[in-house]
């Protein structure tokens, strides 16, 4: 599509008919005069009451279970930068649109003028009591990793960064189907990470969790190659540098299995790819261009699995897979965090649900007579109306498992098998 033309389409629609993606609605009838008695004074009086007897009332006597804030201070949005915090509220609004239309959540959306993390944490800590949940957004590395574990530590409601979690969960999903499609095994396979921020940094520690080595993985930012000789990486970075003697993207990248990019578009050369070892994976996730494009990968090999962030080619890598059924099952459990099991077990429920039948629903949305599990279907489609049904139960089920929840698995769940997470 013609960028003007999308550009003028993407304001009128956000403008017209009411400014903005999101509003609000009333749960409740407030016409009679009894109606106003009950919603307000004097009848709110009782579940005040109520709640001051035993805090965990809320839960019962008012949204709090099924309210998520997405936060942002504006550092890091989409591929724009630091465009601050108000700017940032378009991003935000459509977050909670996503978060509403796939889990029936429903969503603050909270822009934060700070300028320092703590700042920021301060916020969000002050402002905590109403929510169920917690999705940062859109924070720049690395003080979202201070941030998030600032706020797991001081609250009691799951927080959540998507930018690092949802990413890092979707990946690791797709690339377990994708190396059991070339016959490899994760625990074998020689990994790069070109982009060494909140998403590469999280998608690898997930990925070494699941059983990946990690003298096997080598990040790359734009300095090139973390090793253990840079003296200008900061914590989060140097927990992953290796012990290596390379020191470019091409030098990395010889004889790789897999190639995960979160980072520019076009860093990654054919020649690259055609150096990679036999039977390669490549995640070329920059958006709104890849890496390296999709075509120009597959003309220099023909035993490639590949997947992008866009929804125009197979194998879109796509957090909306994620991040509302993880905060859906969280808040069903009234869980007091979202552990690194819980994460694991949404990876299975994904990998999963690529191997059954494809609905004839998610065939029509995409123009297809057919889709099976294989190298141009290694993850579900956003669309799949079974999404829900997989992940939020395994979610659940893993953090009574943990011991973080606060009320048994839900009744009208699935009876599922244990995760041992």
């Amino acid at each position: 599509m013609n960028e003007e033309r999308l550009k003028s389409e993407a304001l009128r629609y956000h403008a017209e008919p009411r400014p903005g993606k999101i509003g609000i609605s009333v749960t409740k009838p407030c016409t009679t005069r009894d109606d106003l008695r009950l919603a307000y004074t004097p009848g709110v009086a009782a579940p005040v009451r109520a709640i001051v007897e035993d805090p965990e009332r809320a839960f019962r006597y008012t949204a709090k279970g099924n309210l998520v804030a997405v936060i942002t201070n504006g550092s890091a949005v989409l591929g724009l930068g630091g465009v601050g915090p108000l700017a940032a509220k378009p991003v935000m609004e459509g977050k909670a649109v996503l978060f509403k239309v796939f889990a029936d959540l429903d969503v603050f959306d909270i822009e934060v003028d700070a300028d320092t993390p703590q700042a920021f944490i301060d916020t969000v800590v002050r402002i905590a009591p109403t929510f169920g949940g917690i999705n940062l957004e859109d924070i720049a590395a690395p003080q979202c990793f201070e941030i998030e574990q600032a706020l797991i530590e001081q609250l009691d409601i799951p927080v959540f960064h998507d930018d690092q979690h949802g990413t890092a969960i979707i990946v690791a999903a797709g690339l377990l189907n994708a190396l059991e499609l070339q016959e490899k095994r994760l625990e074998d396979a020689r990994i790069v990470c070109l982009g060494a921020g909140a998403a590469g940094i999280a998608s690898m520690r997930l990925l070494i969790a699941l059983g990946a080595k990690k003298d096997h993985i080598l990040m790359v930012d734009r300095k090139g190659v973390l090793h253990v000789g840079r003296e200008d990486l900061n914590p989060h970075k140097w927990a992953l540098a290796a012990d290596t003697d390379r020191r470019t993207l091409a030098e990395a990248m010889d004889g790789a299995d897999v190639f995960i990019g979160v980072s520019g578009g076009g860093l990654v050369s054919p020649a690259m790819v055609a150096a990679m070892a036999a039977r390669p994976v490549v995640f070329a996730l920059a958006n709104p261009d890849p890496e390296i494009d999709p075509d120009a990968a597959h003309a220099v090999r023909d035993d490639i699995v590949m997947a992008t962030g866009r929804s125009d080619y197979p194998n879109q890598v796509n957090n909306v897979l994620g991040f509302p059924y993880i905060m859906r099952g969280a808040l069903d459990v009234r869980a007091r965090s979202v552990t690194q099991g819980m994460q694991i077990a949404a990876v299975h429920a994904l990998r999963e649900l690529a191997h059954e039948p494809v609905p004839q629903a998610v065939l029509q949305a995409y123009g297809l007579e057919a889709l099976a599990y294989g190298p141009d279907y290694i993850l579900p489609k956003p669309v799949d109306p079974r999404l829900i049904d997989h992940v939020a139960p395994a979610v659940a089920q893993a953090a009574v498992e943990a011991g973080v929840a606060r009320v048994g698995y839900p009744r009208h769940y699935p009876v599922l098998k244990a995760t041992g997470s």
